[in-house]
Order: C-alpha cells, then structure tokens, then sequence
C-alpha cells in the first residue's frame, strides 16, 4: 500500500500571507497583533481591582469592533541568555568571579534539566473585515466572510488597520498595559514556534521583510 504523503499542520491555518505586519486571511479578511504586558492583579488593592476591571469594562464597551485576546504559555527558551554566561565567564580576568558565574550557569541548566520553567505572553488580535455589519460577532472574529483584502486594496485594509490597532494600543496603555505591534518577522515567528515548538529552538528563523505561509510550511515538511 501506498504511503499518503506528510500533510503540514499549517496547510489547514486560514493565512495566506504576513506583509508590512498585517496577517491576510485566505478570505481576505487582515489582522494585526499586539502583544501585551501584564499586571499583577492580586498585588492590587481592592479598591485598585475595582478601578481596573471598570476601566477595562469601558475600555471594551468603547470598541465598535471585536478583538480577541491570547494568552500563551510555553517553556522559556534560555538558550541565548546560557550562551552570553558563558563569554561572559570565559572573558572573566577575576578568578573568583569567572568561578561564580560558571556555578551560576550550571546551576541554571541543571535547573532547567529538572523543571520546566514556563512563561506567559498575552496577545491582543485586531480584525478587519469587509463584510458587513450585521454579521454576529463570532462570524466576524472568525473570519466568516467572503470578502477578500484584494478587492479592497492593501493599502486601504492597512490603513484601517492601523487606525484600530492605534485605538486599541492607547486603550490599553490608559489601562496601564504596556504593548507593542508585532512586525512582519515577529509574527512568522510566533506562528513558526506556536506550532512547531520544538523545532524553533533548535533551528532558529533568519531574518525576514515579507514573507508567503508557505515558508512555515516548507520547514515543517522538511
């Protein structure tokens, strides 16, 4: 019997391209990402939480469109940070220093070998759609909609785009959130590690302009 050839998990991922930070639906529908700090909600007073949850409450009453807000959880990835320990040990003229860093760094790899040490990254998806506005809110955030961004114009779409995330970024910051757009290389990256977890940390992503899916697909068929 014949093998059925490897099917890529990304084949079935609603993309079509990821240009000038926009993500471009296969329906033609676009997205931008925020990635978003966090605050400490339980170090708060109670009056503090009470203020924070109203604000927020009005901060989304205030949307006239939806968003939708990730939080991802995955093991930290110190490879890097373990690489500058050790030049930083190897460069150390004082004995008794290059020996305190050299039992710090195995005291963090045999860290690592015994716990998985996970952090929290929290997104914030901005939709555009063409379609109309009495379509339910699931079917927006979804992207239940035929409209495509090439009818439109990228630019258009872009622009539209940019005025929401603007929106939505100051909204946030008023709330005390710290956040940042991600571009064109950060969002492959993000998609390139969701999905294949352990393969982005063996094989890192070079760097990137304007990149098709297809490129994430490729590597997770090779």
């Amino acid at each position: 019997m014949a093998k059925k050839p490897k099917t890529s998990t990304q084949r079935h991922l609603p993309i079509k391209e990821i240009r000038d930070g926009v993500i471009i639906l296969k329906n033609g529908e676009a997205r931008t990402i925020l990635m978003v700090s966090a605050v400490n909600f339980n170090l708060k007073s109670r009056q503090e939480q009470d203020a924070l949850l109203n604000s927020y409450g009005n901060f989304l009453n205030g949307l006239s469109f939806p968003i939708q807000v990730v939080t991802q959880s995955r093991t930290l990835d110190l490879d890097k940070y373990l690489k500058e320990l050790e030049v930083v040990a190897s460069k150390q003229t004082n004995p008794l220093l290059q020996t305190q860093t050299k039992e710090y760094l195995g005291f963090v790899r045999e860290l690592i070998g015994v716990a998985n040490i996970m952090s929290k990254t929290f997104y914030v998806v901005i939709p555009y759609s063409t379609a109309p506005v009495n379509l339910s809110f699931f079917a927006r955030l979804f992207g239940k909609s035929s409209s495509a961004a090439t009818k439109s114009g990228f630019e258009n779409i872009k622009t539209q785009l940019a005025e929401r995330t603007g929106l939505v970024s100051n909204g946030l910051a008023a709330l005390g959130l710290s956040n940042v757009q991600l571009n064109t290389q950060e969002i492959i990256e993000l998609f390139y590690s969701t999905y294949n977890p352990e393969t982005s940390r063996r094989q890192k992503l070079f760097s990137v302009s304007n990149v098709d899916i297809s490129f994430i697909q490729k590597i997770q068929e090779e």
